[in-house]
């Protein structure tokens, strides 16, 4: 068990996602940077899909009566143990009965994952144990956790292996590369220039449903349009021209032009813009692309 003495922001119980319900309106959601929560996991000896915490911007002091096992990956953050042993990134962490884990303030990005050996025991819901915040369902309760919440954790695979993980940094302050949208044509020469000349900035009003861009003005024809699917990393561009790339528990389905896509490779990257960070984009083939899928993390055993 774990229990929350501080919440933070934003603490999600998150999992790898519950995709194929789109037809029913639901996202696939699950963490925002599905590799890192799996390395996370592998970390602790859990499977890759097991629950762990999302972490946004400013996080929780969580107080493990029973000690346990932990992982984070990610932002990093100003964080203690009330033991006052090392809290490193990217390693296993084996915290005592009683100890205390705290985490504050993001240092160099915007979200951390902290998964626990066995994994957050919580209910599914249509096959993920995610929070689907629009909904109000999955996860804890359905909502962020808050101070006074207690979570079960599930049991811990025998034996403790301490691991470390390596994995290139996400670069922050190079454009996101994207890929043409299905209504690409709709935007005059005008219009793209901006798009892909201008730099832009996350609106405070941004969330895991979708980053709204200030900046430039994007023009295109003004056409009716059926709604069409959508995933997250899809560039919107409603009528005011002002940019929004879908997240992850964003709408299925959408009725404004898509411009572009974030290629698959930048999504971690995604994950990690905060409020008031810069956004440039840039083109890339999709067959580029393809090639740039598949983000791995190398787990080692710790000598």
């Amino acid at each position: 068990m774990i229990e929350v003495l501080r919440a933070g922001l934003c603490d999600l119980v998150v999992d790898q996602g519950r995709p194929g319900r789109a037809a029913l309106g639901v996202p696939a959601g699950g963490a925002a940077d599905p590799a890192a929560l799996a390395a996370a996991n592998r970390l602790v000896g859990n499977d890759a899909a097991a629950a762990g915490l999302e972490i946004i911007l400013r996080g929780p002091s969580l107080h493990f009566p029973l000690g346990g096992v932990a992982a984070l990956t990610g932002a990093r953050f100003t964080a203690s143990r009330s033991s006052g042993a090392a809290l490193r990134w990217d390693d296993t962490l084996v915290l005592a009965a009683g100890e205390t884990l705290s985490l504050d303030q993001a240092i160099d990005g915007c979200r951390c994952w902290l998964a626990l050996g066995g994994g957050l025991a919580v209910p599914p819901v249509m096959g993920s144990r995610s929070t689907f915040l629009p909904a109000g369902f999955g996860g804890y309760l359905g909502r962020v956790l808050r101070a006074g919440d207690a979570l079960d954790v599930g049991p811990q695979a025998s034996g403790v292996h301490l691991r470390r993980a390596r994995m290139p940094a996400v670069e922050r302050d190079t454009p996101l590369r994207v890929v043409a949208g299905p209504q690409a044509g709709l935007f005059d020469d005008a219009g793209l220039a901006a798009f892909f000349a201008g730099t832009y900035r996350v609106d405070a009003a941004s969330d895991r449903r979708g980053l709204r861009l200030n900046g430039p003005t994007v023009t295109h024809a003004q056409v009716d349009m059926p709604s069409q699917g959508v995933l997250p990393g899809t560039v919107q561009i409603p009528p005011d021209g002002r940019p929004i790339i879908l997240g992850w528990d964003g709408p299925v389905t959408g009725g404004y032009p898509v411009i572009a896509g974030v290629i698959a490779a930048d999504m971690p990257k995604l994950a990690q813009l905060r409020p008031g960070d810069a956004v440039r984009f840039m083109t890339i083939e999709l067959e580029a692309a393809r090639a740039l899928a598949g983000r791995q993390w190398e787990i080692e055993d710790m000598a």
